[in-house]
């Protein structure tokens, strides 16, 4: 793709147009191992891909990444020898797998495709700090506060109450409770 073809895509859009195998994997299923050569990145076309890292000490392994439709898979591995976390399917999962040595060289030799992918990087860390400041708040109603901050101001979409309680850290339950506070405290006379 030429570089004002970039330029009018977003970069997820230019990935999913670029070679690439499309692959799918039902839920549980490893799309990699913590270990393994990196030999591939992933566009999630639909379903979820969680990055788990299992602790050493044998405690509850550790989400890294929640990829939802639109994400790419461990794009901090582009320049690695080896996967450090294992990317499994949450649900059943379809996206475009991308020979990693075809984004090196492009990375490489194409600008405007480095700084589009420098960009995403730098927006998914600003994010994943975010999130971990929220994740750090000591209550739910607190981190539900936040929730609007971190999506640009935008109320959460209808239907979709399980993923805000999974971005937020919580359980569904103690959000529906915190929702279920709300709605009474507004029923309240004053």
């Amino acid at each position: 793709m030429n570089m004002i073809g970039i330029m009018s895509l977003s970069l997820i859009d230019d990935l999913l147009q670029s070679d690439g195998r499309e692959v799918g994997a039902q839920s549980g299923h490893y799309l990699f191992h913590t270990g393994d050569e990196v030999m591939a990145l992933y566009v999630v076309r639909s379903g979820d891909v969680h990055l788990i890292r299992q602790r050493a000490d044998g405690g509850a392994a550790l989400v890294l990444q929640r990829a939802g439709p639109g994400s790419i898979v461990a794009e901090a591995s582009l320049f690695s020898q080896r996967y450090h976390c294992d990317a499994v399917a949450a649900s059943p999962v379809s996206a475009k797998m991308l020979p990693i040595r075809a984004l090196r060289d492009r990375f490489r030799r194409d600008p405007v495709f480095a700084g589009a992918w420098a960009s995403h990087v730098t927006k998914e860390v600003q994010a994943a700090r975010f999130r971990s400041e929220v994740i750090a708040m000591r209550t739910v109603a607190a981190r539900f506060d936040a929730w609007p901050e971190w999506h640009g101001g935008a109320p959460p979409p209808k239907g979709e109450w399980k993923r805000v309680a999974d971005q937020l850290g919580v359980t569904p339950e103690a959000l529906y409770r915190e929702l279920a506070r709300r709605r009474k405290s507004l029923a309240q006379p004053v």
